[in-house]
This record gives structure tokens, C-alpha cells and sequence, in this order.
């Protein structure tokens, strides 16, 4: 109840910020000489958090790498972000993250750019209404939303050295890679974010009657785009989660998750089966 009425109200945590912090309010403080030379890859940038954490964080310095299934739509992010930030420096490449083909294809172009990899965001997502499965015959939201995104970063980080189940699966996952990397005491973190709840494109792809009424009646309790990018871009940029890694932020501070996403036997465990299964499918490609 109490966490509900700091939300309600917007009430800042110890980092300063809360439910109602915008993601160009949580990073004024990052100057562009300290972030002009950082660059950034954010999945699902062509629309809603995505874009406008790839707006906030360009308009900071950062250079953006836009992987993106829909190049149109990615090409009109990308002039309308140079429209507001005429020195920012966009890169739009093509990925199907529910291919692992298309995945790998995408790294190896990225990896080729020889650019370094400061700041990852998983943020695409997709929410099926039906049963639909992806071209390497797993479920569609399971293959873009967990699988697509676990060969993304181990790919890249591996190459620069350095909705319920498939978001805790992402937790889970991004509180493993941050142990391992740890283990190897690389200069690398991994934080998972809770945006909180957007009307993002998710929920478009699911008008109704029902649902159009209650998102009405209950608009006043969403979050805008600009304050459910806020979290990724504090993560992204602040210097107050510099060092920290294997955490979950909410509303701009780090929180407490589910004891099952706390689990490390089952963060162990999942890794192993989906690096397993990617061997699988890869192994099918090759031949």
C-alpha cells in the first residue's frame, strides 16, 4: 500500500527521483563533453520507450545505434531525433529479434563498425494475442521478447570482450551475465528496469472496446513515454548506479524484485537451457 501511494503521488526515492520524473529530467546532470563519446544500441527504438530514450539520450551525446525490423519507421525516428539534435549521430541497422539469424547477422555488421559498446537496452517487446511461432519454430513472444535478446548480448559482449514469464526470464538472465561478468571481474554491468505502465504500442496492437475504457478510466494512474523512458535513461547515464550490477531499478530507484527472480540456481539454470537451445538452432543453420 505504501509503495502504491508513493507511486500515486510520485514521491522521490533516495535517488532524487520517482514515478513521475520525466527521462530528460534524470539526466541534466549528464553533460555532452562526458557523454560524446559513449555509444548506445537500443532495441525497439522506432516507437514509444524506445524512441524516446533514443531521442533523450542523443540529445545528451550519446551516439545511437538503432537495430530495427521496420527501416521506414526507423528512418523517421532518426530524422525526427536529428530534427530536435542535428549533431547526433544515428546508425539504423536491420534485426528480426525473433530470428537468431537475423540477430547474429546484425552483430556481426555492428562488430565490423569497430565501435565500442558502452550501453545496451533490451527494450523491444512484442504481446501475441495468438499462438504464433517464430522462424526457428519457438513462440513468437518467448523468441523476441528473451531468446532474441540473450543471443544479442552475449554475442556482443562476448565479441567486445568485454510478458511474465519471458520478462522474468530477461531478470533472471541479466542478473547471471552481471555474475559471470563479475567472476571475471570485467568493467561490465547488467541492471534490469521496470518501466512501469505505459500505453505504448503493446497495447495499441490490442484495441477494444474494454480495452480503449479502461486505459480512459484509468489514464491518470499511466505513466506518459517520457516518464517510463525515465528509468532506462537514469540506469543508462546516472552516475549514481555507476559500478552497480544484477539490480532491478523501478521509478528511477533500485528495488526489490520476486524471490523466484532473486533465485540464482534458477538464473543459472535458465541460462544454461537457452544457451543450449540457441547451440541447437544455430547448429540447424549451419547446416
Amino acid at each position: 500500500m505504501k509503495d502504491t501511494l508513493r507511486y500515486l503521488a510520485g514521491i522521490a526515492g533516495p535517488s532524487g527521483y520517482g514515478s513521475k520524473s520525466t527521462a530528460e529530467q534524470v539526466t541534466q546532470c549528464s553533460s555532452f563533453s562526458s557523454t560524446s563519446q559513449l555509444t548506445a544500441i537500443i532495441t525497439g527504438a522506432t516507437s514509444g520507450i524506445g524512441a524516446e530514450t533514443a531521442r533523450v539520450l542523443a540529445k545528451r551525446g550519446v551516439r545511437i545505434v538503432m537495430p530495427a525490423r521496420d527501416m521506414k519507421k526507423a528512418a523517421q525516428v532518426k530524422e525526427a531525433i536529428q530534427r530536435e539534435s542535428p549533431e547526433a549521430e544515428i546508425i539504423v541497422c536491420e534485426i528480426d529479434l525473433s530470428s537468431l539469424a537475423s540477430v547474429q547477422s546484425f552483430c556481426n555488421h555492428f562488430l565490423a563498425l569497430r565501435l565500442p559498446l558502452n550501453i545496451l537496452i533490451n527494450n523491444a517487446g512484442v504481446f501475441s494475442k495468438n499462438l504464433e511461432f517464430s522462424e526457428d519454430k519457438v513462440e513468437l513472444t518467448f523468441a523476441t521478447n528473451y531468446l532474441g535478446h540473450y543471443f544479442l548480448t552475449e554475442t556482443l559482449y562476448n565479441g567486445t570482450r568485454a510478458y511474465a514469464q519471458s520478462k522474468l526470464a530477461n531478470i533472471l538472465h541479466a542478473k547471471e551475465v552481471s555474475r559471470q561478468l563479475q567472476g571475471r571481474n570485467a568493467r561490465v554491468t547488467i541492471n534490469a528496469v521496470h518501466p512501469g505502465i505505459v500505453k505504448t504500442a503493446i497495447i495499441r496492437a490490442h484495441k477494444g472496446f474494454i480495452t480503449d475504457s479502461l486505459f480512459f478510466m484509468a489514464s491518470k494512474l499511466l505513466k506518459t513515454t517520457s516518464q517510463g523512458a525515465s528509468t532506462t535513461c537514469y540506469v543508462a547515464l546516472s552516475s549514481q548506479t555507476e559500478g552497480k550490477s544484477g539490480k532491478f531499478y523501478a521509478d528511477c530507484n533500485e528495488t526489490n524484485c520476486s524471490s523466484l527472480a532473486n533465485d540464482e540456481l534458477e538464473a543459472q539454470k535458465l541460462w544454461t537451457r537457452t544457451r543450449n537451445l540457441i547451440n541447437k538452432q544455430l547448429s540447424k543453420l549451419s547446416t
